[in-house]
Formats: structure tokens, C-alpha cells, sequence
């Protein structure tokens, strides 16, 4: 690495662009994601989950875009390829095609606590050394829960229950909510 920015040492600026470019595929990932189950998602309630999913897309380019821009702004190559994501990958491909709302967003919802505890991961590694990038995941991380929040409305009982609780895979949280 030629150079960093300021205060950031270059092993420290190692630290956080590796941890940064992890999160850089997975957000790569879920945007892609999240366009199979705008495709793919049929059923009662079509259109306004089809029509939900859309701007989170658009937020989750936002959020790649971003950290791979504090990956060169701390002197690293951001790599935003497909081979990148597999390579990067410590999570399954996502496991749904065309189905139900319901199983869509049940299997979403699991998306969704796996990526949120990762990027709360990232968190924690960037905080240690670099305040600036924490700042940027923990916006992010916020909007995300919320997002999912969203998801989980349309799960959720009266009573507060979710039907796939439980769940540890998609395809068992889809199961659940059919």
C-alpha cells in the first residue's frame, strides 16, 4: 500500500480495508439478493413487497458504493467483482426461487440476521482503529435493521410472534410460513 489516510497507520489501514472488503461482497451479494426475490416473489401481497424490495436495492448499491470508495480512500483496491463475492463468500447462496411472499420474507428475514450480525462484527473490528469507518457501518447497520424490521411486519402475529421462529435455514423458514 502506497499510502493511507492520515493518523491510520498502513497495518491498521490493512485491518479495516480487509474487513471493509468482506463487507463490500456481501453487500455485492445481498443487492443481488434482494433483485432475485423482487424476480421471483409471487402471490397475494405481490406488488407491494415487489415494489418494497426496490429501494432497498438501490440502498444497498449506495452502501457498496460507499465502502468501496473508504477502501481507496485508505489506499486499497476495492474489488467488486463476482469472483470477489465467491471468494469473500462465508455464507450460502440464497436458497429461494420462485415462491410465496410470505416465504420470500421469512427466508429474507434469516438474510437479514446474518448479514446485520456481520456488519455489527465489522463494527466492532473498525471501531478499534478507525472511528471514521465504524461511523459509516453503524449507519448502515441501523438502516438495515430497520429494513428488516419492515420484513419482519409482514411476519409478525398479534402477539408478537414470527411463524419461521425458529428457523435456520431459508428453506426451513419458507417451509414454516407456507
Amino acid at each position: 500500500m502506497a499510502f493511507t489516510t492520515p493518523g491510520l497507520s498502513g497495518s491498521d489501514a490493512t485491518t479495516v480495508i480487509d474487513a471493509l472488503q468482506e463487507r463490500l461482497s456481501a453487500l455485492n451479494d445481498l443487492h443481488l439478493t434482494l433483485k432475485h426475490i423482487h424476480w421471483n416473489v409471487v402471490g397475494p401481497n405481490f406488488i407491494g413487497v415487489h415494489e418494497m424490495i426496490d429501494p432497498q436495492v438501490e440502498l444497498v448499491r449506495g452502501y457498496a458504493d460507499t465502502l468501496a470508495e473508504r477502501i481507496a480512500t485508505l489506499g486499497g483496491s476495492p474489488s467488486g467483482t463476482a469472483k470477489a463475492i465467491e471468494h469473500d463468500r462465508s455464507w450460502d447462496d440464497y436458497s429461494i426461487g420462485r415462491d410465496t411472499v410470505q416465504a420470500h420474507l421469512a427466508a429474507l428475514d434469516l438474510v437479514y440476521d446474518g448479514f446485520v450480525v456481520s456488519h455489527r462484527n465489522a463494527i466492532e473490528t473498525t471501531g478499534k482503529v478507525d472511528p471514521v469507518t465504524e461511523d459509516i457501518l453503524i449507519g448502515q447497520t441501523a438502516e438495515l435493521e430497520k429494513f428488516q424490521w419492515f420484513v419482519r411486519a409482514h411476519l409478525e402475529s398479534s402477539t408478537g410472534d414470527l411463524g419461521h421462529g425458529g428457523s435456520t435455514t431459508e428453506k426451513g423458514a419458507a417451509d414454516a410460513v407456507r
